[in-house]
């Protein structure tokens, strides 16, 4: 519970001298910066080589694959002022950090990522510069690259399991 109480503090100080501006995409923008800069700084301050390596990858993933999307599918923004507006490269790299902190750390840390990701997200539908599809396609862009290249490294993991016939929650416990 303390990493989560951290996280969100480190979260919260990465955006707050733009929480004064009146415009929520100045906030949103931000907001997209601090996840980026929240999971590669966890990952340096715990001396994560590996986990270095995946949230390049997750990012080498992410951003050509958004970018390339936005500029060849050319929908046009909401505000009208060009037409880039599929998917949310905003979102794309939030969600990418949030879910590689989710799963590299997890949820301690993917939380509060998982809120902020949110929050840009939403950001960017009320500044009036994305469709709602704009936003889930983003998330969803970010959140696959990282759950292809991420791998736990913490002692204990969480997951769900369901099958046919079959759900439940697994704990799995990492010995030195």
């Amino acid at each position: 519970m303390y990493r989560l109480l951290v996280v969100s503090l480190l979260l919260m100080l990465a955006f707050t001298p733009y929480a004064a501006a009146s415009d929520i995409a100045t906030v949103g923008d931000a907001a997209a910066v601090a996840t980026v800069l929240a999971a590669g700084g966890i990952t340096l301050a715990r001396d994560d080589k590996e986990g270095i390596a995946q949230f390049v990858k997750s990012n080498v993933l992410a951003v050509p694959v958004t970018m390339g999307l936005k500029y060849s599918i050319h929908e046009r923004r909401p505000d009208g002022s060009d037409n880039h507006s599929f998917p949310s490269a905003h979102t794309s790299i939030s969600f990418t950090s949030a879910e590689y902190l989710r799963k590299r750390y997890g949820w301690d840390y993917g939380l509060p990522a998982y809120a902020l990701a949110s929050f840009v997200a939403y950001s960017r539908v009320e500044a009036n510069k994305h469709h709602v599809k704009d936003v889930i396609a983003g998330a969803a862009i970010g959140i696959g690259s990282s759950y292809i290249f991420t791998s736990p490294n913490h002692r204990y993991n969480f997951s769900v399991e369901v099958d046919p016939g079959y759900y439940g929650v697994r704990m799995t416990r990492l010995f030195d």
